[in-house]
């Protein structure tokens, strides 16, 4: 863990042992369509954001990381139905924000577990969030995507495409991983960058959605994998 990291760990310590509750605190709480994990979210991302801008004094990267979204929970659920998927596996979460993939992997006996992103807040959380489920988790910030992942079995990326130039590069990407031979799953709520070819649906869920900008109570979230 880097500097940057560490600090980002030591912040979201305070924050969790703070006393009080209110939008702008994080607690700890059973993700709606994986009970079996708890993570500590933010009851208000956007609030808690806003607090700790205006604390540091300085711009920080949006807090993706203080809620839980549906392409995550729609690949975690598969993980915890289908465990031999990562039983005795390198896993990898890819841009793993929360953790909760990474989570899901690691209680359905994957070997060993790495969960990697570029935002230090989302390094700390996911080490927050193992430790709280009782999980080993490796964590690394950086970015990947113009490596091979070597020495993964299996690549998991939960709601990675939900930016058009973060898509046209993750797709590349998930394909290069897959032609290698690494099993990779994908899990996607369709927020307009799906490419209409090149990837298999494996599976379907109707997952509780905690956007506030969404209308329905439910999205439907497909496991993906590429062809």
């Amino acid at each position: 863990m880097n500097g940057q990291s560490t600090a980002a760990l030591a912040v979201l310590k305070r924050e969790i042992e703070a006393p009080g509750d209110g939008l702008d605190r994080l607690r700890l709480a059973p993700t709606p369509f994986v009970p079996e994990v708890s993570l500590h979210l933010a009851e208000d991302a956007i609030v808690w954001w806003a607090r700790m801008e205006a604390a540091a004094g300085r711009a920080l990267p949006p807090p993706y990381w203080a809620s839980v979204w549906p392409g995550g929970q729609a690949l975690a659920r598969h993980l915890l139905d289908h465990p031999e998927l990562a039983s005795g596996r390198r896993v990898l979460d890819l841009g793993a924000g929360s953790g909760l993939v990474a989570i899901a992997a690691a209680l359905a006996g994957a070997a060993r577990v790495v969960a990697n992103d570029i935002d230090p807040y989302a390094v700390a959380a996911v080490t927050v969030n193992a430790r709280a489920n009782g999980v080993a988790v490796a964590v690394t910030g950086g970015d990947l995507l113009d490596g091979d992942a070597a020495g993964v079995d299996l690549l998991l990326a939960g709601d990675a495409l939900y930016d058009g130039a973060l898509a046209g590069r993750m797709l590349p990407f998930l394909h290069r991983v897959a032609a290698s031979g690494v099993e990779v799953l994908v899990g996607d709520p369709d927020r307009g960058h799906l490419p209409a070819a090149g990837l298999e649906v494996v599976a379907s869920y109707p997952v509780p959605t905690t956007e506030p900008s969404v209308d329905s109570p439910v999205r439907r979230v497909q496991v993906l994998r590429p062809r």
